[in-house]
C-alpha cells in the first residue's frame, strides 16, 4: 500500500512524523518543509510551496500536486493540514485514494479551516481533543494526541 503523508512545515509535519512507525515502507512526503530535509532523508519527498491565501500559488500548487499524484498513485493520503494540502486531498480522492485527516493538536477549542474543507471527503477524520467532536459529524473520531 502506497501512502502519501502531506502537511505544511513545522508542527503539522512533526505530528505526521509520529505515525511513521505504523505507516509502512512505501511512504512518500509532500510538504513545504524544505528545512526538514535531514529528518526526511531516506524517503521520497516532494516540496510544494505553502500558498498562504495566494491564489496563483494555490493554482501552481494544484498543478504540481496533480503531477506528483499521477506519478506516485497513493492508495491513502494522511494529513494534519494546513491549507497547502487541500488540492492534494481533493485530487487524490478523485483518483480513488482514501483520505485520512488528523485535526492538528493545536486545535483545542475550534476546528481548523482546512479540517472543515476536508471533512466532507475524508474517509477517516480524527480529532485529538474530545471537545472538537461537537463541531464535526459522526465521521469524526477521537484519537490520542500525537505528542
Amino acid at each position: 500500500m502506497r501512502i502519501c503523508l502531506t502537511s505544511s512545515a513545522g508542527g503539522h509535519l512533526n505530528q505526521l512524523l509520529k505515525i511513521l512507525p505504523i505507516a509502512g515502507k512505501d511512504v512518500f512526503f509532500m510538504t513545504s518543509g524544505k528545512h526538514m530535509e535531514k529528518t526526511l532523508k531516506g524517503y521520497r519527498v516532494y516540496y510544494i510551496e505553502d500558498p498562504v491565501r495566494r491564489p496563483l500559488v494555490f493554482l501552481t500548487n494544484s498543478i504540481k500536486s496533480l503531477s506528483i499524484l499521477l506519478k506516485e498513485r497513493p492508495d491513502v493520503v494522511i494529513t494534519t493540514g494546513a491549507g497547502m494540502v487541500i488540492p492534494t486531498c481533493f485530487i487524490a480522492k478523485i483518483f480513488g485514494a482514501k483520505i485520512i485527516f488528523i485535526e492538528t493538536l493545536s486545535r483545542i477549542e475550534s476546528p481548523s479551516r482546512t479540517g472543515k474543507i476536508i471533512y466532507p471527503i475524508a474517509d477517516l477524520f480524527i480529532v485529538q481533543w474530545k471537545r472538537l467532536l461537537k463541531f464535526y459529524g459522526s465521521k469524526a473520531v477521537y484519537g490520542t494526541p500525537l505528542i
